[in-house]
């Protein structure tokens, strides 16, 4: 069971909280996917480039967001404009 954070909202020790209760299947997927062959470098090279990939599309949604959200705003200042 994944331990959740001590409160709500942001506090001191939030991310190193998160870090603790991350490690148990941090440590347990190093250990299943050494079991299966690959290097701990290889491993954590992957890792990286997983959270690199993960910040880029994460980025990319937010981006994708805000031009829906100004499309939607602009179009119905349009719509509201022709009904006046």
């Amino acid at each position: 069971m994944i331990t959740p954070p001590r409160r709500q909202g942001e506090y001191a020790d939030r991310e190193i909280d998160c870090q603790e209760a991350m490690e148990p299947g941090f440590q347990a997927i190093v250990d299943c996917m050494t079991e299966a062959g690959w290097t701990r470098g290889e491993i954590m090279r992957s890792l990286r480039r997983l959270i690199a990939a993960d910040n880029m599309t994460q980025k990319e949604n937010a981006k994708v967001e805000a031009q829906t959200l100004q499309h939607c705003r602009s179009s119905l200042a349009d719509n509201y404009s022709c009904w006046n």
